[in-house]
């Protein structure tokens, strides 16, 4: 078993490292890692234990076959004389029924053979004693406690229905188990419950289960799948084992998890550094700080995310551009935007609105460069309100004709059409309010993907947005590049996700929206900024490619390693 050890001992770096990263619901930025190799090497070490492949076999153990034999006269002695039905006999196993090999002094067996299952009993969280001490186990283990139980001994529970249908726990002395599990009986002067359990996580009990839409185990379905039975001493020998590497597992996984939050402090740590530097002095330091330490800091998913906001930070409160003179300062900018915005009132082309509030300075809690502006979002656009639904709803939907932008089509930085929907000409015609144009920048205002924004391209043309996407028409549309990247920006998200409306489904009202504050530094300044944020993003794509292509090659590499192993 020489060879069980070092794959195991010598890949160790490969087990502790592979990660897979899982996107959470919500802001897209939330992120958690899946250690992915530690958990391939569990399963790993239950496929090498059930398949006798851990431990050595002892000649002079007693045969499996053996055991067998007492299993089934106990079964049958249980049964003589006794008014309960007998269980349908299995059928014999075939040749070639199943690939399993098994080591010297095993025997090939079904579950039925060596198992009885029966339901529990029924209890509802509502009948469980308040003050009750005894465990109440359903599917996923413990679930409650009551005054009473059903098992008086160390039983081994299989979860019978539901997403934790075959999950394995094992009770204390006393417990209540539900019909949500199966308790299970056995042989227990030849079949150590320790091992049992092992046995049962390593074997796919849903193998011959039907595609429905509640998962569900039964007897009948468990009872034909064929397994290894090795002897009774040998069983001691594997539990013993599993536990040791199971234990090692568990040591790997502290350390890795411990690694992985000590890595992103220190991706925190520095970014902050960099983002709250006031003095040109503390800034060049922390950059200097991230450069030299680059290839440490940047190696997963999550801390690439982390470098593209703090850019997005940097870029908007002008820390990225070095200032220059320009043609027209904000003060001039925004007074006129206020002329064309009043003429555009005055020829009708949109509505007057009610005067926003002017902004004080308690209200701005970020550092901007002197020669910056800050105004409310309203009083930059000509344009601010969202889309609606369709008369007749999804019936309203065509084939083809002018695309129906929905929230799940808005992403940061693009349109995605690969599920878009179509509205014919006549309904575009009725929703002229919701009529999508070249250079609108657009936002996702309610639910999971609130914040998400991105800028209607040209090649689109034109089409119509849902009520869950606002429209944000800029008066002056060279600002536009400039809007979006400072919405997709931590200084504008922590006003999307503060200031929402609405308990069951986030949301932001044309009313919020119009009161945000945007920081407005001058029109040259605007176009430098976006073009290095750009830049830098791009950058940063391509880091993030280069790691997932790392992370998927170890991924590869782990499910290789645990394939050749057992083949």
């Amino acid at each position: 078993m020489a060879k069980v050890e070092s794959l195991i001992t010598d890949n160790l770096d490969i087990w502790s490292s592979t990660v897979k990263a899982k996107s959470a619901a919500g802001r897209g930025t939330s992120k958690k890692i899946d250690l992915y190799g530690i958990e391939k090497l569990r399963e790993l070490i239950l496929e090498l234990a059930v398949r006798g492949l851990l431990v050595p076999q002892d000649p002079s153990d007693e045969p499996a076959s053996e055991l067998l034999k007492k299993i089934n006269t106990a079964r049958a002695q249980a049964l003589n004389g006794a008014k309960k039905k007998r269980r349908e006999t299995l059928p014999l196993i075939e040749v070639n029924e199943k690939p399993l090999e098994v080591p010297a002094g095993w025997v090939r067996c079904r579950l039925g053979d060596i198992i009885q299952i029966s339901s529990g009993a029924g209890l509802t969280a509502a009948n469980m004693a308040v003050n009750g001490e005894v465990p109440v186990y359903g599917g996923n283990g413990v679930t409650g406690y009551h005054d009473q139980g059903n098992v008086f001994k160390e039983t081994l529970v299989i979860g019978r229905v539901g997403y934790y249908c075959g999950s394995i726990h094992i009770t204390p002395v006393s417990a209540w188990v539900t019909d949500n599990a199966f308790i299970t009986t056995f042989f227990e002067e030849g079949i150590y419950l320790q091992y049992l359990a092992w046995l049962l996580k390593g074997t796919d009990l849903k193998e011959n289960e039907s595609a429905t839409a509640q998962p569900v185990i039964s007897g009948r379905k468990v009872y034909p799948i064929i397994v290894g039975l090795p002897p009774t001493a040998e069983q001691h020998r594997i539990v013993a084992k599993v536990d040791e590497l199971m234990a090692l597992c568990d040591k790997l996984e502290a350390q890795q998890a411990d690694t992985i939050e000590a890595h992103k402090t220190l991706v925190t740590t520095v970014l902050d550094a960099l983002t709250k530097a006031t003095e040109k002095e503390s800034f060049d330091t922390a950059w200097a700080r991230i450069a030299e330490h680059f290839d440490m800091l940047f190696t997963t998913e999550w801390s690439v995310e982390r470098l593209k906001e703090h850019i997005l930070q940097l870029g908007v409160t002008g820390k990225l551009t070095a200032p220059r003179p320009s043609a027209e300062e904000p003060p001039e900018l925004l007074s006129r935007i206020a002329k064309i915005k009043e003429e555009l009132v005055k020829s009708g082309q949109i509505s007057k609105q009610k005067a926003l509030p002017a902004i004080s300075k308690d209200e701005i809690d970020f550092e901007l460069p002197v020669a910056w502006s800050v105004e409310r979002l309203g009083n930059l656009t000509c344009k601010l309100g969202s889309g609606s639904t369709p008369r007749g709803g999804k019936d309203a939907y065509v084939d083809s004709g002018i695309i129906f932008l929905r929230s799940q089509n808005i992403w940061n930085g693009e349109i995605r059409t690969q599920d878009v929907v179509y509205i014919d000409s006549a309904t575009h015609k009725k929703m002229s309010g919701t009529r999508v144009l070249p250079g609108d920048v657009l936002l996702n205002i309610t639910g999971a993907s609130l914040g998400r924004t991105a800028i209607f391209p040209s090649e689109l043309v034109e089409a119509n947005v849902s009520q869950h996407v606002t429209i944000i028409r800029l008066i002056e549309p060279l600002m536009a590049d400039f809007v979006h990247i400072l919405i997709m920006s931590p200084l504008i998200q922590k006003f999307v996700w503060g200031r929402q409306v609405g308990m069951a489904i986030e949301g932001l009202s044309k009313k919020v929206l119009e009161n945000f504050e945007f920081p407005v530094p001058p029109l040259e300044e605007q176009e430098r900024i976006v073009k290095k944020v750009k830049q830098l993003l791009a950058t940063c794509e391509q880091l993030k490619g280069a790691i997932g292509e790392s992370q998927h090659t170890q991924l590869l590499l782990a499910d290789a390693i645990t394939e050749q192993s057992v083949a």
